[in-house]
């Protein structure tokens, strides 16, 4: 069983996704991510995005370790329950609304943004059917929804290979756990930013 591993709602069991719908982050790898995460100071107030949520257990985490509004996107019916269910455990818990459920296609989300919707941290675990063009252009509409220092963790298979960062998103690091390579990337410096500048609000220990 899932569970929430550490902040108001540390401890938590989360309720998961039935059957094989979804390829839930396992414990391991959401401790691992979540203290590097830290590390860079992007949750306390962050918001946050989590596309292809699942059973929601990346916002539910992020919620609890003090992110602003988490909002997550997911269109099967079965996993959107889920993540409603997870959604008000974690409301509830932390006594105020955080975490919102969009029961919707991510492309279709993305498309209905307000211009001036901007996400800190986002997350993206697609499904292994997405094909790396389709998630190239997933990255491409969200691009234009980023906030100056955000941070995108893209969570794949360790044997596909790396996503085709659109214009407007550049990868960082990588880091294999496993079956797992999660992708850390970040918004493009504009040509005439040094390559030095650092942006307001971003951790200049950002590799």
């Amino acid at each position: 069983m899932s569970r929430i591993i550490a902040g108001a709602a540390g401890g938590t069991p989360l309720a998961n996704v039935p059957g094989s719908l979804t390829r839930p982050t396992t414990d391991r790898v959401k401790e691992a991510l979540f203290s590097r995460l830290d590390a860079f100071g992007v949750i306390a107030g962050a918001r946050v995005l989590d596309l292809y949520a699942g059973s929601g257990a990346l916002g539910a985490e992020s919620g609890s370790r003090g992110a602003g509004t988490v909002d997550l996107v997911e269109f099967d019916a079965k996993a959107s329950a889920v993540c409603q269910r997870n959604a008000d455990l974690v409301n509830g818990l932390l006594g105020r609304k955080v975490v919102t459920v969009h029961r919707s296609k991510v492309e279709s989300f993305l498309e209905r943004a307000e211009d001036a919707a901007s996400w800190d941290l986002v997350f993206l675990d697609p499904p292994y059917p997405l094909d790396e063009p389709a998630l190239s252009a997933v990255l491409g509409k969200l691009a234009d929804h980023l906030a100056p220092a955000a941070l995108v963790v893209v969570e794949r298979s360790s044997r596909s290979p790396e996503p085709g960062w659109p214009a407007g998103v550049e990868r960082f690091a990588e880091k294999k756990y496993g079956e797992t390579r999660l992708w850390f990337a970040e918004p493009a410096v504009p040509d005439a930013i040094g390559p030095d500048t650092v942006l307001d609000g971003q951790e200049p220990g950002r590799p």
